[in-house]
């Protein structure tokens, strides 16, 4: 039997739905239980002609300049599960599961491509053409877990947001559709979901899918239908109703509420699964205002907090939240890989296991604790409101230090 794909949710709401103006993007990454995922910035580089990028599994050709990025990954791996870059775009993964097994051969992975989406799009369209342009040059395939003992594929989903639009791609092998949204709330999980609605897709998707007998040319053509496993990919969603609820009132605080939701599925935390890591993206549409993308770089949103992360020059980098570096030593580098699990734990993952288990033993002090984060937590969003507020241009050296702040200031109140 094939390993269900994590149950990873990722939402994004336009107007009329969210408010005033505000794109709002939000992703929970359901990953193995004790995946550490850490919070890393790469500033903007220009790269010699010829020179080569090594992704988690494979090496390929470097584009001559890449965009500032911040990503939130499982430290083992070279792409990510979600992030954004410097002219606001989003682009988070899905694991997915269809008919075609994916391949083991290692190739580029579902978050590499999130990573090279950033990198190299300054808008989501560019994003697409990118991630899309690499899955045919290279595919997509390895193992999608640090596990040596079994490999564990998937095919995978997409969804990249900027500030004026967002689109769902969705991929089997080197095929792909994709669906561009641009008003209302669309939630993505570990399942397709386009169906008739296509506004690109590759050239000989069609043809391949009547080649393979999943579609005979007279219906409509519909792509959950060709290429799902089973009639699951419609019973998607249990979030977006939270959100519709919201009645055009979509902000940081109601996305981050949903991705907190353990009743209805989208906090996962269950015998293999937990949400590992979340983020919330706030974008304008109006683009004389800053973007503001909040990180918990930690398990479990319920238990954690959003700090925001503003992209400004000389942004200060944050170590407290990366995982330490294996170099070449890494048994994720070696072959054979993961023979051997170093720790991957950075000094907030740390701090959160002991106020965990506070929590579990420690009633009254774990409530008060959590009051305290969620106090701080607010004080960071309504800080960054104000910021959405003012009409003067916002002065970098404000920012500069906003997100290594506030995990400093997470941090002591944990000490």
């Amino acid at each position: 039997r094939m390993a269900a794909a994590p149950p990873s949710y990722c939402f994004v709401a336009f107007p009329p739905c969210s408010r005033d103006g505000l794109v709002v993007f939000g992703k929970n990454s359901a990953r193995p239980r004790d995946e550490v995922q850490e919070v890393v910035y790469f500033a903007a580089a220009e790269h010699d002609p010829g020179s080569k990028v090594e992704c988690t599994y494979i090496e390929i050709e470097q584009v001559p300049k890449t965009h500032a990025v911040v990503l939130s990954r499982p430290s083992w791996l070279w792409g990510a599960e979600m992030g954004a870059n410097e002219h606001g775009v989003c682009v988070a993964n899905e694991a997915v599961l269809t008919r075609e097994p994916a391949s083991e051969s290692e190739a580029l992975l579902g978050m590499d491509l999130v990573r090279l989406g950033l990198e190299r799009g300054a808008t989501a369209k560019e994003a697409l053409d990118v991630i899309v342009a690499l899955l045919e040059e290279h595919g997509q395939g390895g193992n999608y877990y640090e596990d040596g003992s079994s490999c564990h594929t998937f095919q995978s989903a997409f969804l990249i947001v900027d500030r004026n639009e967002a689109w769902i791609l969705e991929t089997s092998g080197k095929y792909w559709a994709a669906e561009k949204i641009t008003e209302g709330v669309k939630c993505i999980c570990n399942q397709l979901s386009l169906t008739t609605k296509i506004d690109a897709e590759h050239p000989e998707l069609r043809n391949y899918v009547k080649s393979q007998g999943w579609w005979n040319g007279d219906s409509d053509f519909n792509f959950s239908e060709a290429f799902s496993l089973a009639d699951d990919h419609l019973a998607c969603c249990s979030g977006r109703e939270s959100l519709e609820k919201q009645g055009g009132d979509v902000s940081a605080q109601a996305m981050i509420d949903v991705l907190r939701d353990k009743d209805s599925g989208v906090c996962v935390d269950s015998e293999s699964f937990l949400t590992t890591a979340s983020i919330v993206s706030v974008l304008p549409q109006d683009p004389s205002f800053p973007c503001i993308h909040y990180f918990t770089g930690t398990p479990d949103p319920s238990r954690s907090i959003f700090k925001p992360f503003i992209f400004v020059d000389d942004v200060k980098l944050v170590p407290k939240v990366q995982s330490p570096s294996f170099g070449n030593d890494d048994p994720a580098k070696k072959i054979p890989r993961f023979q051997e699990k170093p720790d991957r734990r950075h000094e907030l993952y740390k701090a959160h296991e002991w106020a965990r288990s506070l929590l579990e033993n420690d009633q009254d002090k774990g409530q008060k604790l959590m009051r305290i984060m969620l106090d701080l937590e607010k004080q960071g969003l309504e800080a960054m409101e104000d910021i959405l507020s003012r009409t003067e241009i916002l002065d970098p050296a404000e920012v500069v230090d906003l997100f290594y702040d506030c995990v400093d200031t997470e941090l002591k109140f944990f000490k």
